[in-house]
C-alpha cells in the first residue's frame, strides 16, 4: 500500500481509502452489516487504514458500522467523516420497498451549515463512531443558510477542542475553496474524479497541487461502470441512485465498455482486474491523494487494496491515456 500525507497535516492516509457510502445501504439498495464490518477489518490486513464515511450514508448506519469495525483498534485507522447534510427523522433505512418510500426518505434530507448544527453533528458522529476524535472532518456540500466564515469558525472550535485533527471540504468549487482558506487551513477537497469525469484537472487540481492541498477522489470507478461489469441492458434495482446517471445510459455503457476492451490486455498482462487497473491509474494522476473505493465484502476490499501495488510502465500509461482521449460520451 502507498501512504500519503493529507494536505499539510501530519495525517498519513492510504492511497486506496475505504469508501463507506455503499455499506450504509441508502441509495445503494441495501447492504449486509456483517460483511461490511468484515470488509473494513479485512481491508486493514492489506493496508487500507483510511475510511471515508458520512452521517447521511444510511442515515447514521455507515458511521455505526465503521465504529463497530474499528472498536479496540481505533488508533490504527484514519477516520474521515462529514457534516452539513441532515435528515428530519432519526433512524436508519437501508432498503426501499417502493419508489414512494424512496421519495419519502429523500424529502427528509436537507443541508445546513450553521455553527451550532455543525457542533451537534460532530457530537453525533463521535457517538456513532464510538470515538472521541475524528481524524479529518469535511463539509459535505456547500449550504446557503450559513456564510463560509461561520462554517470555518465551527471547524476552528472543533480543532481547538481536539475533537477533530484536521479540516477540509467536499464538493467545493475553486472559488468556494479559496474563500474558506481565508479563514482556516483546509487540507483537501473531496471531489468526483474518474477516467470519464476529469473536469477538475483544468483549474482545481493545479491550484491544490501547487499548494500541497489534497484531492480525495470519489467515484473513481464511476460508481461501478468502469469495472466492465455493466452491459447496455443491465437492470438497476429500485432506489439505486445510478439509474439517473448519464454514465449508466445504454449508449454510454456501450462506449465505455469498448474503451475498457482496448485496455483489457494491460490488465491481463499484470493479472489484475479492470477495476484494479482503473484504481491504479487514478492514484497516479497529478494531485490525487487518495481514491475512495467502496466494498461490501472482504473479497472486494482485498481486490481494491491490491490495486495500489500494481506498477505500470510509461508505455502502458500512455496507451491508456491515448485510448481515453479517443473516448467520447453522450452528455444527455
Amino acid at each position: 500500500m502507498v501512504y500519503r500525507e493529507l494536505g499539510n497535516s501530519e495525517i498519513k492516509v492510504s492511497a486506496i481509502t475505504f469508501g463507506a457510502w455503499a455499506i450504509g445501504g441508502f441509495m445503494w439498495g441495501g447492504s449486509d452489516e456483517k460483511e461490511a464490518i468484515e470488509a473494513i477489518s479485512h481491508g486493514y490486513d492489506f493496508g487500507v487504514t483510511s475510511i471515508d464515511t458520512a452521517p447521511i450514508y444510511g442515515m447514521g448506519l455507515s458511521e455505526e458500522l465503521v465504529g463497530k469495525a474499528v472498536k479496540g483498534k481505533r488508533n490504527q485507522f484514519q477516520i474521515m467523516t462529514k457534516f452539513g447534510i441532515r435528515w428530519k427523522q432519526q433512524g436508519t433505512q437501508t432498503e426501499f420497498r417502493s419508489q414512494a418510500e424512496y421519495d419519502r426518505l429523500m424529502s427528509q434530507i436537507y443541508r445546513t451549515a450553521r455553527k451550532e448544527s455543525i457542533i451537534e453533528e460532530c457530537e453525533n458522529s463521535l457517538r456513532r463512531l464510538g470515538t472521541d476524535y475524528i481524524d479529518y472532518y469535511q463539509h459535505h456540500r456547500p449550504a446557503e443558510d450559513a456564510p463560509v466564515e461561520e462554517v470555518m469558525e465551527a471547524l476552528d472550535r472543533l480543532l481547538d477542542q481536539g475533537k477533530i485533527r484536521a479540516a477540509g471540504v467536499s464538493n467545493y468549487s475553486l472559488e468556494e475553496f479559496k474563500k474558506g482558506e481565508k479563514y482556516l487551513q483546509l487540507e483537501a477537497n473531496q471531489l468526483p474524479y474518474s477516467m470519464v469525469k476529469r473536469d477538475i484537472e483544468k483549474d482545481m487540481i493545479p491550484y491544490l497541487a501547487d499548494r500541497n492541498k489534497g484531492v480525495i477522489a470519489y467515484s473513481p470507478l464511476q460508481r461501478g461502470v468502469l469495472t466492465g461489469k455493466f452491459k447496455p441492458d443491465s437492470h438497476l434495482a429500485e432506489g439505486d441512485h445510478r439509474k439517473n446517471s448519464r454514465f449508466f445510459k445504454s449508449e454510454n455503457i456501450r462506449r465505455i465498455n469498448a474503451f475498457l476492451d482496448k485496455i483489457q490486455p494491460i490488465a491481463e498482462d499484470h493479472n489484475v482486474t479492470l477495476a484494479q487497473l482503473v484504481l491504479n491509474w487514478t492514484i497516479h494522476q497529478r494531485g490525487i491523494t487518495v481514491a475512495l473505493a467502496g466494498a461490501r465484502n472482504p473479497r472486494q476490499i482485498e481486490e481494491n487494496a491490491r490495486a495500489a501495488d500494481l506498477q505500470l510502465t510509461s508505455y502502458e500509461m500512455n496507451t491508456i491515456n491515448k485510448n481515453l482521449e479517443a473516448l467520447e460520451l453522450e452528455t444527455e
